[in-house]
Formats: structure tokens, sequence, C-alpha cells
């Protein structure tokens, strides 16, 4: 049994830094080593893509950006003993871990890998519903019942159990689906340290760790508002590692050499990212204290977390649902000194006007002036000032496909009908897109039960 391990943070999300998971292993040294490596994929809209991608080839439905790392590393994690865990294996893990054994086999690398299944409940909902479980919008009570012939995925988050089950089998890449970010760095300490699943604090901390990691660089510099311009060398930031140790401590640092800043104030920042209650921060594995908390700056680049109390885990798990919710569309137009917020607004009253004698409904119609209201809207002061251009995006949302497709026609209009000085109108006439909305549920944690498979090739 280990006393302490390092785990490296490589991807926050789908589409994040690419080079930063080949960073992280292969930075990995004598000096700076990492035992394992936590890239998380998942956003509550990504499954639903990945649904549709699984719909259109039976063999797609996972992050395949996953596939060309793993082939780009697997030799130095296959040198160095790296253990990799991600759940970028979306709505198929499956066919990921097929994708890597076929990228091992063409290296000539033998390979453990576990799969987790059973999150994906989407050919399972009817049977649930007549079963009892109502699934209601946790945000806003509704019973699924009125968008069930809508809904494009249904996943249970898991916690961090059934992937120390993998690791238990030998797997050196662990693929999931649904998993919680968190639990992807907490399996680690559970497996190495022997934890138990019912010691509440230390679960808690590797939770914690893992709320730290999963958002890779952000605890490391990246989106860092506190003192931004403190932070060097962007292009090349590091991302963070989590030292930690079989008492629950761990310390936040990264490779050295690399950009970027570890500081307290950076992962104090990250620590408040999508945080609720700090009381009652939920997870499948248990409820822990982010109240609890204590955070020592212990010099460059090395942060220690510590102190962290937690409580049992709820009887539920939370089910991320999407569906579809009617359709939108949206588009610019640019408008040039003189008068160019006049302009601007006039163009916006004119296209109100014309949508509506064209008998077009919309549930939402914004129009947002770049530069000027677009992130705050009314919440600060507006000014009046000459300014050089405006950019203009109009965007509506409805049920009503029919005006959807009239707002792109009729926005193009404005160049010859509208005021002058305008430019900026490019692609063409905006087009329908399908709205995917979110659903929150819970689900009582007997209705549903994760597999694990582990497989060598």
């Amino acid at each position: 049994m280990k006393h302490t391990i390092r785990i490296a943070s490589g991807q926050g999300f789908w589409g994040d830094l690419p080079s930063a998971p080949i960073d992280q292993v292969r930075r990995a040294s004598k000096d700076s080593p990492i035992d394992y490596m936590m890239m998380d994929y998942l956003a509550e809209v990504t499954m639903s893509i990945m649904q549709k991608q699984k719909l259109r080839d039976p063999n797609a439905g996972y992050a395949k950006d996953l596939v060309e790392v793993i082939d780009t590393i697997l030799p130095d994690i296959a040198k160095k003993g790296i253990k990799v865990i991600t759940n970028g294996g979306g709505v198929n893990p499956e066919a990921c871990r097929d994708a890597i054994f076929a990228a091992a086999r063409k290296r000539g690398i033998k390979i453990k890998v576990g799969i987790v299944l059973g999150d994906n409940i989407l050919d399972s909902l009817d049977h649930l519903l007549s079963a009892g479980h109502d699934l209601k919008n946790m945000e806003t009570g509704e019973k699924l019942k009125g968008v069930r012939k809508q809904v494009l995925s249904a996943n249970v988050y898991f916690g961090a159990m059934p992937i120390v089950e993998a690791l238990r089998k030998g797997a050196q890449i662990v693929i999931t689906g649904r998993t919680t970010d968190t639990g992807l760095t907490l399996a680690p300490m559970i497996h190495e340290f022997g934890w138990s699943p019912e010691d509440w604090d230390k679960i808690a901390a590797g939770t914690v760790a893992g709320h730290i990691l999963e958002c890779g660089a952000q605890s490391s510099g990246g989106n860092f508002s506190a003192d931004w311009k403190s932070v060097k060398d962007f292009a090349n930031i590091g991302f963070p590692i989590a030292e930690a140790y079989e008492n629950g401590d761990f310390v936040i640092t990264k490779h050295p050499g690399t950009g970027g800043k570890v500081s307290r104030q950076t992962v104090a920042e990250q620590l408040l990212y999508e945080i609720g209650d700090p009381r009652e921060y939920i997870t499948p594995d248990c409820v822990a204290d982010f109240t609890s908390i204590q955070l020592r700056d212990l010099g460059k680049d090395r942060v220690l977390v510590h102190s962290i109390k937690g409580k049992p885990a709820t009887d539920f798990y939370k089910v991320s649902m999407s569906y579809n919710d009617g359709f939108s569309a949206s588009g610019t137009l640019t408008y040039t000194w003189p008068d160019a917020m006049d302009k601007a607004k006039v163009a916006d009253k004119i296209l109100r006007a014309r949508l509506e004698k064209a008998g077009c409904t919309f549930d939402e119609m914004r129009t947002e002036f770049l530069g000027y209201n677009s992130c705050h809207g009314p919440l600060t002061p507006t000014s009046e000032a000459d300014v050089e251009e405006v950019v203009v995006k109009f965007g509506v949302r409805g049920h009503d496909k029919r005006s959807i497709v009239e707002f792109g026609k009729n926005l193009a209009p404005l160049i010859l009908t509208g005021p002058p000085s305008v430019t900026g109108f490019a692609g063409g006439r905006p087009k329908p897109s399908d709205v995917v909305a979110y659903w929150p549920a819970l689900l009582k944690k007997t209705a549903v039960m994760p597999r694990v498979i582990v497989e060598e090739a």
C-alpha cells in the first residue's frame, strides 16, 4: 500500500488544450513523478451530442480526441507505469476501448483497459417511470412524462467506486461514461490508500481534490480573476497535480518549468466553482463540507489542502437528461460611426416590426449590442458615447420553426432597407438549430447498478 500518490489533471473539458495530457506524462520524472492522470471530458450538454453521434454511427459516441491522445502517450504511460482515468467514454465506452485497443496493437503495446457501464438509462426510462421513479426536474418539480418523447440522453452520475473496482482488477486505463468529475481523482486514492468508502472525512478530501483538478488549468492560473497579470507564460501553462497523502491531506502543485501559477488564491478561486451550499457539496460518494477546507501556501507553486470534513452519501444518484426544446437562430450586423448606436437600435426596431407583421412568435428574442451591454445587460450603466462601431447580435428561440426560418430571411434585408454604414454580415441566412435543454433529476441508487469490465489486448 502506498503512502503518497500524485494525480495529474490532463483535460478540464472536451476541447481543452490538446497538448496538456501529453505534457503531463512527458514531463513526469523522478523529481516530478505522476502515478495517475485524470481527464474530464463531460459537460451536461456533451452527452446529448455524443448520443446524436452514436445514433448516426454505432461506433461513435465518445471523445475521439481521447483516442488520439492515448495513442500519442501510450509509450510514455507504459514505460512510466502511469494509469489513466477518464470519463471520455461518453455514451459508448465499449467503442472507445476498442479504438484504444486498436491503437495499442499498432504500436505493439499490450494494455489492460477497464470500462464502466450502466450509467446510460435512456432505454430504461419507461421501465423506471412505470416502476414509480418519477424523475422530477430538480429545479422546477415538473414530471418527466411531459417531455419524455423529446428526451435525447439520460445518464446517471456514478461515483468513484466502479473505477476503484476496475483498478483492483488491474486496469491501466479506465474509461467511464457519466461519472462525476470528482470521482476520477478520488478513485485512485481509495484504491491506493485502502480507504473505507465510509471514512467520510477522507472521501470528502479526495472529492475536494477532484473538484480542484476537474477544470484543468483553472486551478493553476487559467481563468484566474484575482490577479491575472501575475500569471506568467500562459502559452505554456502547466496543468495541476494533486500530491495526495493517505491521511487525506494533499498538495496542489504542477511540473517545474511550466507556465501558470499555483497559489492559495488560484486554488481558492477554483474551490468556488459551481458551488451552491458550501456545507453540502453532494456527490454519489459523500457530502463534503467546503467550509472546513484549510489552505496553506507552502512556497513556489505548492498549496497544502487539509482538515476537510465529510458526511455520509445520500441514497440517490443524480441523473442528467437532455431533451429537444424547440429551435434557435442568431446572426450579427455591424454599424459604424457616426451614430453607430442609434443606427443599431433602429435596425433592431425594424427587424422586430417586420417579424411581428409576418406573424412570427418566439419564446424569446434577444438583441445584444456587443461591447455595450451583451455581458452584463441592464446591471451596468450604459454610455451614449459616439462609439466607432457597434456589433449587434440578434437571436431568437421558440417552438415554431416557421418563425425561426422567417427570422433568418429578414435579417439580411436590413442591409439595403435599414440604417446606413452597415457591414459584417457573413455566412448566409441564419438557419434554425435544435435547442437542447437540461433536465436534472434524482434516482434511488438501488434502481441502477454499474458494471465493470476489464480486458487486455
